[in-house]
């Protein structure tokens, strides 16, 4: 046993192997394990040697998983750290858990998320340790000069790439050593025994801004329903909407998760909010349980086409590309807050057509769909901050593009539903075709007589679709507790 550690110690600290390319984002957990097989066969081949019996990455890395647990006196430490104002984080070489049955990765990462002030992960970054740049972006983003640093570390390299920036480490052999050097460089009291006294005085607070009011209007038809069908429902402004900011950062809902101590939860999203759990299953699917969209398909990532080229050739997505000079169109949006949205809102049977608003009459009747209450609801919403916020999702379509482009292109695992509508002008049916040869495990579900907005038009139909495919997901996974959505 020792003879094959070392083997795999050699052959996975080859920059060009499969666990390091992982470990940098290059590949999902899928994409490495028969790149690796491969390479340990390969290895054996040339060395003349003999790989145990039964030998597969994949049982290996199962039992790795299994195994990893974090240890509670350091949460503990980290925890009386936190209450004296110290800042603390973790840099991890991981790679993207894509494998399906990420409960464990999740549980994990949400943990790690929960108690320390930042999280690296390698492949989030393309940097492993002991890389000085995963060094340096910590710092950064603590807030922290080198020299007032302490880093710990159960390897020589990574230690050593610590000091090299002119932080002080400590490599950990002995666990209850290493806190008295942490106390000694912090000046920190961690404490002997475990778990510590909990005095009320020293628990420490904190929150997670969430604007509770009354659902936007387009979910409240399908909020409910689910609810009642015995899931928990939580339902988030997105970015720049309603009354969130919209701070710099691409995880905002991963952060949100963590604070709020949820490992995983099954996504459900319309239109922009399609385009986001898409992208949160395929960055971060080790804390997606099951993913599902309403009019938005999967739109495949190609590195080869500027997304704004695809655009110009498609002439129904011409108002997105008269949305990207900033306030042009919210000049025209916010100048009659009530005839935005009653032209934005309407159901498939009106005669008003989605789009511009150039030729269009002054006055515009207010659909079926749209209740006198749910107007005046987004006209106070929209009212102060106006459109800026919703229109900077199209303006940064290249700069994810070119995000995502730097992401594992792996398929999704976890089960998924698309929900397409016959009626919507813009996110036409017919853009969905394939999306089974990026997602297995694909549910289909299709309105015919219903238009874009298909949670206001059809909402008994939708939770019908909804309600049924959560209800099999959930009990084909063995969920016994009410699942978090």
């Amino acid at each position: 046993m020792l003879w094959f550690s070392g083997f795999l110690e050699k052959l996975v600290t080859n920059e060009d192997s499969a666990m390091q390319r992982a470990e940098r984002g290059k590949l999902s957990l899928s994409q490495m394990i028969p790149e690796l097989d491969a390479e340990c066969v390969s290895a054996a081949s040339d060395q003349k040697v003999s790989l145990p019996a039964g030998f597969s990455v994949k049982s290996l890395l199962e039992e790795l998983r299994d195994s990893t647990t974090v240890n509670k006196h350091i949460l503990q430490t980290v925890a009386t750290l936190r209450r004296q104002g110290l800042l603390t984080g973790v840099l991890a070489n991981q790679w993207v858990d894509d494998s399906g049955c990420g409960d464990s990765s999740g549980r994990l990462l949400s943990l790690l998320g929960g108690h320390f002030d930042v999280v690296l992960q390698s492949c989030r970054t393309g940097l492993r340790v002991p890389e000085a740049d995963l060094f340096i972006s910590a710092l950064k983003q603590l807030g922290v000069p080198p020299k007032q640093a302490l880093w710990l570390a159960d390897d020589e390299k990574g230690v050593g790439a610590a000091e090299a920036l002119g932080m002080t480490a400590v490599l950990v052999k002995d666990l209850p050593e290493a806190l008295k050097q942490v106390e000694t460089f912090t000046g920190a009291v961690t404490g002997e025994s475990y778990p510590a006294s909990c005095n009320p005085e020293e628990v420490s607070h904190g929150y997670v801004t969430v604007k509770v009011t009354t659902p936007p209007p387009t979910n409240t038809h399908t909020i409910p329903a689910l609810a009642d069908a015995g899931f928990r429902v939580v339902s988030l402004d997105m970015k720049g909407y309603g009354q969130s900011t919209a701070p710099p950062g691409l995880c905002d809902l991963v952060t949100f998760m963590d604070k709020m101590g949820i490992p995983q939860v099954t996504l459900v999203g319309h239109d922009w909010g399609g385009s986001v759990v898409w992208n949160m299953a395929q960055c971060h699917p080790e804390r997606v349980r099951a993913v599902a969209s309403l009019n938005t398909p999967l739109f495949p990532v190609d590195p080869s086409k500027n997304p704004m080229d695809f655009l110009k050739t498609v002439p129904i997505f011409n108002y997105q590309l008269y949305f990207q000079d900033p306030g042009v169109a919210e000049t025209e949006m916010e100048k009659d807050l009530a005839r935005t949205f009653k032209i934005f809102f309407h159901g498939s049977g009106d005669e008003v057509t989605r789009g511009l608003f150039v030729g269009l009459p002054d006055e515009i009747p207010r659909s079926s769909i749209l209740s006198e209450t749910a107007l005046q609801f987004y006209i106070t919403q929209f009212k102060d901050k106006g459109f800026r916020g919703p229109l900077n999702w199209y303006r940064n379509v290249v700069s994810n593009w070119k995000w995502l482009c730097s992401r594992p292109r792996a398929k999704l695992l976890m089960p998924a539903l698309m929900v397409t509508a016959g009626k919507d002008p813009v996110l036409l049916p017919v853009f969905s075709r394939g999306m089974e040869n990026m997602i297995p495990n694909l549910t289909r579900g299709h309105i015919e007589e219903c238009g874009h907005w298909t949670q206001m038009e059809r909402p008994s139909e939708l939770n019908t679709i909804l309600i049924s495919w959560l209800k099999d997901t959930h009990s084909n996974m063995g969920v016994a507790v009410t699942p978090k959505l």
